[in-house]
């Protein structure tokens, strides 16, 4: 019994043994939430692809355009080298072994019905590619909060477990008080030093996950080491500036999924009438410059001539029916895939709406939780002091108030986190301010 005791003592002399008293001070540098979400949106790849995609939709869409204004041309310069002298086009009279023929041509397509095609496919996929890229933004964005928010639940955990540990260094000592003087049996100082253990063991995660947490936003934000995140206020979250229906209507019109959706759909039409295009005649004209000369640069004699061309294509062998196909089930399919998105935004926004809403509630409850949970534990300390109850009840009461704190912390980021959901969603900011939730 006596070597019970001593474990005991130096247990709870040696605070070192468990964990150390206080955390150390950081000297990661800090970073408000909208350089965040700044910083990240450039480093993020799907951006700088989608990025690159609008980019590249604005190529076609030009092309497109110019195709109604500019012919195409091509030049070129050949010399070709005969076994013997042979008839030389420059001098007829002068037979030579070396010919220089240079040429420059240009064609022009009268009457295309798939160049009308080509313009509203390229008009749809430069809509697609825009609202991709908003996607993408929002997505980024909305990846950037959730580290953000790690860092900052990591650092508010820590200090809810740091809390229990001094809580549980507290009442050992008072169990020790109370076994030296008889009130109390070994087991109730056995209790808290378990307590003690294990809030250490918790406090050493939960340090853990905020060194994760931070080399996270460290990553997002472009950084070679661990990012910290400024504090956000703990104001209430105020109430959406939107009503659902209202939310489904902008999620509808201007949500970027569902935008891109429909693009996709417009795009795989134009391209089905760009391909039944080809069962009509083409009509165009060309033109060629040629000329001849034994030498480079070639001058001495030179031709010119223009050509009108009507095509007809009847039978290619069934290629062309195959791209029909091919386009008629592209079209289909991103029908299908927008009516089918057109049914997820109402469930998805629905979702988020309910989660925010949700999530405020869930605040609120949480705050009353934790009142209750710092009177109860008070007065069970007080009780446990007095002789009035059990150390299983003031272990209880402990326990109670650390799980108290820990909901209201993660209802407290959930909320804007939530928020930052349905704001993907719909693609534009609800609040005009990010600290504000």
């Amino acid at each position: 019994m006596l070597a019970l005791l001593l474990v005991i003592q130096v247990t709870a002399g040696a605070p070192g043994a468990v964990v150390a008293d206080s955390i150390p001070v950081d000297t990661v540098p800090r970073i408000a939430l909208d350089e965040a979400i700044r910083r990240s949106a450039r480093l993020d790849p799907d951006y700088v692809r989608a990025l690159g995609q609008i980019e590249d939709a604005e190529w076609g869409r030009r092309a497109a355009r110019l195709a109604f204004f500019i012919p195409s041309v091509a030049v070129g310069l050949d010399e070709t080298k005969y076994s013997e002298n042979f008839f030389n086009p420059a001098d007829p009279t002068n037979p030579t072994s070396t010919l220089v023929v240079g040429r420059a041509s240009a064609e022009y397509e009268i009457f295309s019905l798939r160049k009308f095609s080509e313009l509203s496919r390229t008009r749809a996929e430069l809509e697609s590619a825009e609202a991709g890229e908003l996607d993408q933004r929002f997505r980024a964005a909305l990846e950037t909060e959730s580290s953000y928010y790690d860092v900052l639940v990591s650092q508010e955990l820590s200090r809810v477990s740091q809390e229990r540990v001094n809580r549980a260094r507290q009442g050992l000592g008072v169990a020790r008080a109370r076994v030296a003087s008889g009130a109390a049996v070994q087991t109730d100082s056995l209790q808290l030093v378990l307590e003690l253990t294990r809030a250490g063991v918790d406090l050493l995660r939960q340090r853990n996950a905020l060194r994760n947490a931070r080399l996270e936003l460290g990553r997002r934000v472009g950084a070679l080491g661990p990012v910290d995140a400024e504090p956000l206020d703990t104001t209430p979250a105020p109430e959406l500036p939107i009503a659902l229906p209202e939310a489904l209507r902008a999620a509808l019109d201007q949500g970027p999924q569902y935008r891109a959706a429909v693009a996709e759909e417009r795009s795989a039409e134009a391209g089905l009438r760009s391909q039944r295009s080809d069962y009509l005649p083409t009509f165009s004209v060309g033109g060629l410059h040629q000329r001849y000369d034994t030498q480079i640069f070639p001058g001495a004699s030179n031709i010119s001539s223009v050509t009108f061309s009507l095509s007809f294509p009847l039978w290619d062998n069934g290629r062309r029916e195959i791209e029909v196909s091919r386009a008629r089930v592209n079209r289909d399919v991103a029908r299908a895939i927008r009516e089918d998105l057109e049914r997820a935004v109402r469930r998805d926004v629905s979702a988020a709406y309910d989660s925010y809403q949700t999530s405020r509630a869930a605040v609120d409850l949480a705050t009353v939780g934790r009142t209750v949970a710092r009177e109860n534990y008070r007065m069970q300390e007080m009780r446990y002091r007095a002789g009035a109850s059990e150390i299983l009840d003031l272990l209880d009461a402990q326990l109670g108030l650390a799980e108290a704190e820990a909901d209201l912390v993660q209802s407290r980021y959930q909320t804007r986190l939530a928020l930052a959901g349905l704001e993907a969603i719909l693609g534009r900011r609800l609040f005009s301010d990010k600290d504000v939730p």
